[in-house]
Order: C-alpha cells, then structure tokens, then sequence
C-alpha cells in the first residue's frame, strides 16, 4: 500500500482529464514522501519525534509504552488523524493497533480539552484506489476499490466517484456507492447544465491511496488535500479528511463559542438538541458548512450536503476531518474569491432567504408568563404609553389550554381574539408559539388535531408501526411527521381553525429538534444499529435519542435516523405553506431548529440563553454564524431568557439588540418583567431612543433584506467581509456591520462609560453627529455612558433614513432622510428597495420602487430605476451630507437655489426637500 502522498505538479485549468474515449491516464504514482514532508524535512522530523518521544518516557518513568515502530514517529502531533475517536473509551495500545494504527500516548490535556490522539492513521494505513476515471459532460466519473477492510462494519468496497465543475466558481463532488442507493439529503438543488468553461480552481488526484487536491489557480494556494488521511466508507461510518491552508475558519454550526474556531484539537458536533446553549454542546441545528479565509485576503467555502449524525474534528496542522454517521458524502466548494461571494454561492446551492414582511424588523416583545390576555394587554398599552415602539406582541405557551397546540385558555386568555382586534386597529401584530408535539391522552373525540392525525396517520411511528409517544409540555404527546406531504395539509387545517378565532400574524415553531423530555420514548428504543450504531458522535448524552425521539422511528421519507436533523426545517416550510394560504401575505416564522435552506421558509432565535454579561456577547458570534448560514433574519432574547436581568445588563442588552436583524425581548416565568416600561427612567429612555434609531434605519434595513433575498448578501455582517485583507479583522466578534456601511460597537461589560472597538482603515463618521473618525486600523477607546451606543457610518455609503414612529407602519408614513457619508474622494453610493412591506413576491411581480443614490463632484443624484405606485406617498425630506471639506456658497436642487445649514465638524444640511420618492432629483453644493 502506497504512503499518503504529494500528488502530481498542479495543473492549470481546472482538472488534467484524459481525452474523452480514451484509457485513463493517471497522474505520474511513484514513491512519494508522506504529504507534510518536503524540502528536508523528513530527517527533521525523525529525529525531532524520536528525541520528544524519547524525553518524555525519561520523564515520564516509562509509562509511555514501548517505542513506536519508526513510520509512526515520522508522524508529526499536529498532523495525527485521530483513528480511535470513540467517546468513553480508553484507548490503549492494544484496541488502536487492533485497528491496525499507531499509538503514542501524550501527556494528558488541560481539563475540558481533547488533545493530541493517542491512536492515529499510520502514513500506509489502507484505503481505496482510484481504479478508473473518465470524463463526462459536466465533468468525471470515477471508481474507488477498497481491497482490505477498515474496522467499522459494512466497508462498502466500490464507490462511485462523481466530480461536476458547475461553475467557475462552484465544484460538486459526490463520493457514493457505487451498487447500491443510499439515502440522500431531499434538497432541491440547482442542476448544472453545462461544463463551468474557465474554472477558477484546478483538480487533481492521487490515485493509490486515493485522494483529492483542490487549488486556486490564480494564486497556487491548496484548498483541499484529502490524502491525508484513509478515506473511510462504511455503511454507518464515513470519513474523510483534508488539510486546511490557514488556522481561520468559521461556521459548522450551531454551537456557541466565539465566531472564528479554534483547530486546537476541537471538536463539533452536529446534532438538532434541545439545551440552553453552552459551550462545546450540540445545540438546536445542523450546519455543515464553513467559510476559510485563505491569507492574503481570498476566501472559499465548503458544504457537505449530509443530515446524518455528525462531527468535525479540528486540528492545529491545519486540518479537518468530516465523520458522519449516515448517507453519501456530497461536497459543493465554494471558490469565491471573497467572503460575500461564497456566502452568495452557497445559497445559490440552498435556496436564497425569504423576504420578510417590514414589520417583522421592527421590536417583538414575548414572555412566559404574563399569565393572562389581560396581562399581555397591560404591558401592550404600557408600551404605547411611553410611546416606545413596537410592532409585534408575542405569547408562549400559557396562551394555550393545558400546554395543546390550536387551543387557548378560556378563562386566563379569554380576551386574547379581542387583544390581537386591539393590536391590528394600532398597526401591530401578534406572533404565538406553536409546538410539534402533539397531546395523546385527551378522550377520544375532544381534540381534534390528534384525532385527525391519528386518523390520517401523520405521526412519527415506532418500528411496531404505532405512534411513538414521548413527553413534552402537554405531557405524553405523538409527534408531527412533516415529512409526508398529508401532515402539511392537516397543520394547514389546524391553523385555519384556529386562525378563525385568533386571527394572529405569525408563528413562532419551537421544541423541533424534536424535543423529547423522555429519551426516546415513553417505551424506551428498540435494539439495534439505528438507536445504537456502531459509532455514535460525540453528542451531548452520549445517545442519538438523548432529550429527542429513537433514531428508528419511522416517517414518510425515511427513519428519523436520516431525517432528524431535518425535523425544524420540514416543520418552517409546512408553516411557511400554511400562513401564505391563510393570510395571503409574506409568512413571518421563527424557528429553533434549522438547517441549510431554512432561510426560505424561517427565521431563526438563538434559544434559551441566559441573563447574563457573557450570553449578550456570545449572541454576536451566533448571529453572525447564523449570516454565513443563509438565515440573515436571526437574533437573541434580548436581556436573557432565564435567569433575572439587571438594568445595566438590560439597558446594555436592548442597545446592541435593537442591532439584531430579528429584534425580541424574551423572558421566562417566575422572572421579574424586563420589558423597556419596567425600569427607572433613564433607563427607559435610553432603551426607547435606541428603539427609535433602529426603526429610524428601517429603510436601510430593508433594503439589506432586499439583497439577501435577491443575491444572498448577508445582512448583519462580520467585519472581515469588507476588509478581508486586514488580518486585524480576522477574529473580531464583539463588533459588527450592517451591510457594508453601519459599524456597530456595543457595551458588553459591566460598570464602564467607554468601549473599545476595531475601526478599519479610513474615514468613519459618527451616526448621530457626522463627526469624522480617521483611523489607520486600529483599537480605538470611544465614550459609551450608559444612554449611548456607538454606531459609525463608513465612508463612500448613503444611508436611507426616516423619521421614526412607534410601529413600522407608522413610520413608513414620515419623510425620509439620506445621510450621505463622503469618502476621501468625496464620492458616495446607496440605495432603497421600497415595496407595500408585506405581499408576496413584490419584487418578481414588480410591484415595488428601487432608487440608487450617488455623489460625485459635490453633486448628489438620486435616480429611480423602478417605480411603483407606493413610493408616490412617501416624500424625501432631509439630506444630511458628512464630510463636506469647506462652507458652501449656495446649494442648488434641480438647479434652484435651496436653504441650508453647514456646522463646523463638516455637516453639510438640506431640508424641507419635499421631493416624492417616486422622482429623482440632484442637489448640488458650490
């Protein structure tokens, strides 16, 4: 068996095929060093290994064993493929060269911390051989032979190969067996129909051991290296491995921990779980997606389309390696180059983001526990007496009758119809939370939403054939299959029934990983490789059917074994089907499980965090994270969930989450309130003016909707996507953007009046006053009291702006203001996408306005490209211009001469404009 190996010279121009027709000529397979080994090195490391191993046995007494055989010391630590990675396991020598693998024990890790394998992949560890290669239409088809088997049971022996160059931009590669079907993620996905003609990436292959090497033509940087390690395909065990070009990846979600990985021996989980987030958890979706930026500012993405049980070991090489428990491995690769690209591309693959209704921007209120109709309808008109605004009231579970879905408490919530008739006539709406589960012990005849499915057979089914019961909030409950295509239709009738008494607005889908208070199910799960397979990832309770339902239940489509990690995904899409039926508008849900494509049909809360300082920091990597994932609409409990907030916490927290794309304060029973009308004054106020500015933004706002739902753009956006070649930016999560343009900087300590936050190179103007900001990229120290935020406007950018009002619709009314930001060069661009705020598909019925502004030579044009009959209502008030050098003489608008203010910091002011939306118009300044 040949050692994992460099592979040939690269290639240019996408992969080195033989001519259509022709034998399969592969590329040159002589003796080759192992891939980590060159330019000398490979003596180095001999000698380097022998003399650590050597020292530390002095050190040790001996405990390290007997000395390993030599091809295993050549093995660098940070290169070491784990080969036993079983939990609860301790792994000694015996078990890892059972496997027919190196051991080398290591001095224990830090608590909490995996550490260097002691078990890893020898360098001629076997594996499959590329046996054939041919070209097809759209690119390769290959077989891979396994001639001596690996250790997890069911080697499947042949695999087919399938390589597509779908764009010059997107590469597909399908490892599947070649046989046999295999269950296959139900993801529509775009078809390529043509060969990709000049490739941006390069192809080629080892062919014995197997193995892949991906580059960027234009700069040789190698994007993937699969020979460093065995692949490994058995029949509930895949594996493949590669090394990374650089330490900064992000993404692999959902989990919590800082935005940028660390490879220091990490491992993520992936697996839909129903826990308060924690660090180092499976936490409630499965994205196995990451983004890598590549040094010298370039970026590529990689999605491996699998919903099966699954980790991704991190390692210090760099490397990384996908494990997954089920299905084929069906990898898309991203080539960019730069990180808004990627994230363009991949949702090109999934699905680009619905566009949400307007007033879904604006801030949501909730809690458990307000215990009645009437008290929700208290803090309802509190809020609109302190005229803070607000768009949409939310209840949780203590709205319903007895915790049933479609049901409401006749006595506590009797005057819910009347309060949701009370939140239309002032412009607001109500959202109420709706769970999976599905209560089973009522008398027959007394609920129908069981009765009916039980009837229809839409409910998960043991491997008996009978419905498995579990137990959530109504207590033993039967669990939806929204897999069948009949469940949609049945939710959709049990919507509209309760839709006919409380007509509410939107829908908030929890508990849908599916969570389970009972593991598996109130018989427990059947033996068998299913509930118990041969390998289980390092999930949290260490079972597959730990706080959800048996892997072996069985649903339309597949086993839940397959279809798990899937279950909040196909519950958004029959809920999105559902509310465009009953309300004829753009559906508004927000979800906790998800899965790549769940931003068509959802937006998503990052769950039941914590009252406190580290939660509130921890929320931005997370809706970031949630950014690259194609689901721009995502925010945190505002103040924490559990727990008691304190006003400084809460007051910070309503400061940077009136930042969220998806605003909501959220907050448990047995809580004291923390809604903006229960704290002192000051505290009100300041919540209320950063609510006011957050809707003042609206325009801008939606208008980063409007992009993501065209073109992918991420809307809420890490700071290395507009500088990715400033390495400064690599790391930052305490500090984000909107767009390209909003910089926002939040307090997230205690007992401060200052913020440090990252400013790029440039020019950066302050939101509220226009005062420039020059900063060379660097740290800057920046005043925050408690009633201020910092908030940065970046040179070249015009903002749309307008005058706030205490519901969206109200505000949609009012005149608008630009704020144009000049650059150096004193230029500047922006634009508004203006619609009716909540029909559907406005855009692709071309029912809306788009209106693109610019500034060059003291010259401001604001052009219409697209007008509809809604911007004819809506008027142009005030145009504020940053960075004016000197005084102007006169302002002209359309050539007319125009009153103006200029102010010392270079805040140039032109108001009473009055000019309708729907006409464009220049202003000039001499």
């Amino acid at each position: 068996m040949k050692s994992y190996q460099k592979l040939t010279t690269p290639q240019p121009a996408g992969c080195q095929v033989e001519e259509e027709g022709a034998a399969p000529v592969p590329p040159a397979r002589g003796k080759m060093a192992p891939w980590w080994v060159g330019s000398g090195l490979l003596v180095a490391a001999v000698l380097l290994s022998t003399i650590t191993v050597w020292v530390l046995r002095q050190v040790s007494g001996g405990w390290l064993g007997p000395t390993p055989p030599p091809k295993c010391l050549l093995v660098p630590e940070s290169h070491r493929f784990d080969c036993y990675p079983e939990r609860r396991v301790v792994v000694t020598q015996e078990l890892c060269e059972s496997r027919g693998c190196c051991f080398i024990q290591s001095p224990p890790p830090a608590e909490g911390k995996q550490g260097v394998p002691w078990c890893f992949y020898p360098p001629d560890f076997p594996s499959y051989t590329l046996e054939s290669l041919n070209q097809t239409a759209l690119g390769m088809v290959g077989l891979l032979v396994r001639r001596e088997k690996a250790y997890y049971p069911r080697d499947i022996e042949m695999l087919r190969l399938d390589v597509e160059f779908e764009t010059d931009t997107r590469l597909h590669i399908k490892i599947t067996d070649a046989a046999n079907p295999r269950y296959e993620v139900p993801l529509d996905v775009p078809r390529a129909m043509k060969r990709a003609e000049n490739p941006i990436y390069s192809l080629n292959f080892s062919w014995d051991p197997f193995g892949m090497l991906l580059w960027r033509t234009a700069t040789g940087t190698v994007l993937l290296n699969t020979t460093v390690a065995p692949l490994i395909f058995a029949d509930q065990f895949l594996q493949i491995s590669t090394s990374l070009p650089s330490r900064f990846l992000y993404g692999l979600g959902e989990h919590r921990g800082s935005l940028l990985h660390s490879l220091d021996w990490n491992t993520l989980t992936l697996w839909a779980r129903d826990v308060p987030p924690t660090e180092s958890f499976n936490l409630y979706g499965a994205h196995p997606f990451y983004l890598l930026m590549e040094e010298g500012g370039d970026a590529h993405g990689v999605f491996l389309l699998n919903s099966n049980a699954m980790e991704v070991a991190l390692q210090p090489a760099p490397g990384l390696t996908w494990r997954t428990i089920g299905g084929v491995l069906d990898f898309y690769i991203f080539l960019g180059p730069d990180p808004n690209m990627v994230i363009q591309q991949y949702q090109q693959v999934i699905g680009f983001p619905a566009m949400p209704p307007l007033w879904a921007l604006g801030f949501h209120l909730c809690r458990w526990g307000y215990g009645s109709s009437n008290g929700t309808w208290q803090t309802v008109r509190a809020m609109r007496n302190y005229q803070i605004p607000q768009d949409a009231q939310w209840n949780d579970i203590d709205y319903m009758d007895g915790y049933r879905d479609f049901t409401f408490d006749s006595q506590k919530f009797a005057s819910l119809p009347s309060l949701v008739e009370d939140l239309h006539k002032h412009g607001q709406r109500y959202v109420m939370i709706l769970d999976p589960g599905i209560s089973s012990t009522n008398p027959h005849g007394s609920y129908w939403p069981f009765d009916e499915g039980l009837r229809r057979g839409l409910f998960l089914n043991t491997t008996q054939g009978q419905p498995l019961i579990g137990q959530v909030w109504p207590g033993f409950t039967a669990f939806a299959d929204f897999s069948n295509p009949d469940t949609h239709q049945w939710w959709l009738e049990n919507l509209q029934h309760f839709h006919a008494h409380v007509p509410f607005d939107g829908l908030w889908i929890d508990m849908n990983e599916p969570s389970n208070f009972m593991d598996g199910s109130e018989d427990g799960c059947p033996p068998g490789d299913l509930d118990s397979p041969p390998y289980t990832p390092a999930v949290l309770g260490d079972s597959l059917s730990s706080k959800t339902v048996c892997a072996s239940a069985k649903q339309k489509a597949s086993v839940h074994y397959n279809l798990h990690n899937l279950y909040g995904l196909m519950e958004a899409k029959a809920t999105a089907s559902a509310l465009i039926q009953i309300r004829g508008k753009r559906p508004f849900i927000i979800s906790r499980s998800t899965f790549p494509s769940q931003g068509r049909y959802s937006g998503h809360w990052l769950g039941d965090n914590r009252s406190q300082w580290k939660d509130m920091y921890y929320s931005i990597p997370g809706l970031l994270s949630f950014s690259l994932f194609g689901i721009p609409l995502v925010g945190a409990d505002i103040c924490g969930f559990s727990g008691s907030t304190s006003e400084e916490l809460c007051t910070r927290w309503m400061q940077l989450g009136a930042f969220y794309p998806f605003a909501r304060n959220h907050n448990t029973q047995n809580e004291k309130a923390q809604d903006p009308t229960v704290f002192s004054p000051a505290a009100r106020t300041a919540m209320k003016d950063v609510l006011l500015t957050r809707y003042s933004l609206l325009p801008f706002l939606y208008t980063l909707f409007h992009h993501a739902h065209l073109e992918g753009d991420t809307v809420a956006r890490p700071l290395f996507f507009e500088f990715p070649q400033d390495v400064a930016t690599l790391g930052l999560d305490r500090q984000f953007l909107w767009g390209r343009s909003l910089l926002v900087t939040p307090v997230l300590e205690p007992g401060v009046d200052s913020v440090t936050g990252y400013v790029p190179r440039g020019t950066w103007y302050d939101f509220y006053t226009g005062s420039s900001v020059n900063s060379s990229g660097e740290m800057l120290k920046m005043s925050a009291p408690l009633e201020h935020l910092n908030l940065h406007v970046r040179e070249g950018s015009i903002l749309p702006t307008q005058k706030p009002g205490t519901t969206s619709e109200a505000t949609r009314e009012n005149p608008l203001r630009l704020i144009v930001a000049l650059s150096s060069s004193a230029t500047a661009w922006g634009d508004l996408f203006w619609d009716d705020g909540e029909s559907l598909d406005t855009f692709e019925r071309g029912s809306y306005s788009y209106l693109v502004f610019n500034v060059t030579q003291n010259i401001f044009t604001s052009t219409v490209l697209h007008a509809s009959a809604e911007a004819t209502n809506v008027t142009i008030g005030t145009l504020s211009i940053f960075g004016v050098q000197k005084p102007p003489s006169k302002v002209l608008l359309n050539g007319q001469e125009k009153p103006f203010s200029y102010l010392d910091n270079q805040v140039l002011t032109v108001s009473d404009l009055g000019i309708s939306l729907s006409k464009g118009f220049s202003l000039q300044w001499l």
